[in-house]
């Protein structure tokens, strides 16, 4: 029975056999790394404040000035969602969380990502945030609720992990 040590050297020889393998063409022995058993991103506490279903995607919400950014995901695997409809809405200099000229929707693009401009968030309650959601019937309703870290800032970002329904 041989035993493998896991040192210094023993990594040298294995990544050296891993470029030799990957150069000769050998397949399976070098993959590009995956999200493997990517959790779903849970819902978060306040996230559903002032929903309002169905709001419509838009170019920009008000006049802008602030953005609003992320990514989506599927669990599992972490393989990037496109055209998954992300609504967006918060308290800003235009508008209260519950207005409806307040919400808008954007749709991600085949890398996952999603970025919609709106007008500056401001504080309510004492936190800037955001409110983000997913909400349709492919994969489970998420609600996100970020916290901007300064009141000053001019954009947030938030992450979706999607669990199939």
């Amino acid at each position: 029975m041989s035993r493998f040590q896991l040192n210094r050297r023993s990594l040298i020889v294995a990544g050296a056999a891993m470029g030799a393998a990957s150069s000769l063409g050998i397949a399976g022995l070098a993959v590009p790394a995956r999200a493997q058993g990517l959790a779903p991103t849970q819902t978060m506490r306040g996230g559903a404040n002032n929903y309002l279903p169905g709001a419509p995607v838009v170019e920009r919400i008000g006049g802008g000035g602030f953005w609003m950014s992320g990514t989506v995901r599927r669990a599992g695997d972490g393989a990037p969602l496109e055209g998954i409809r992300i609504q967006i809405w918060a308290h800003t200099t235009e508008g209260r969380e519950r207005d409806p000229h307040s919400h808008g929707a954007t749709l991600t693009g085949a890398d996952g990502t999603f970025r919609l401009e709106m007008p500056q968030i401001v504080p309510v309650f004492g936190q800037p945030h955001g409110h983000l959601a997913y909400d349709d019937d492919a994969f489970e309703t998420v609600f996100l609720r970020p916290v901007m870290g300064n009141a000053r800032d001019t954009s947030l970002s938030a992450d979706f992990v999607l669990q199939p329904a």
